[in-house]
């Protein structure tokens, strides 16, 4: 003969904590050619000809553009690759 025990659910719920998401700056310079930062955009990211031109057009005309936001450790490996193909790049968490 089986005998059923009753699962009871846990009165409480833990949260889940999560770090706060990161965002990758690049900053206008005046060394480098707009076609060259709209290809560096593209090889980096992945993105398509036309967005990396919008972004790039926002570093050009505002000083600067969040290219990119996520965690903190994928958001350095961007910035270091940004510094070697000679951008300005920061990582600033979200407020």
């Amino acid at each position: 003969m089986a005998v059923e025990v009753p699962v009871e659910s846990p009165k409480t719920r833990s949260r889940e904590k999560t770090a706060p998401p990161w965002q990758v700056v690049v900053l206008d310079d005046p060394v480098n050619l707009m076609e060259y930062v709209s290809r560096v955009l593209v090889k980096i990211f992945g993105f398509s000809r036309g967005k990396a031109e919008v972004l790039m057009r926002a570093v050009h005309e505002q000083g600067r553009a969040i290219v990119w936001t996520g965690d903190r450790e994928k958001g350095e490996m961007y910035v270091n690759q940004l510094h070697s193909a000679h951008l300005q790049a920061t990582l600033e968490r979200v407020e």
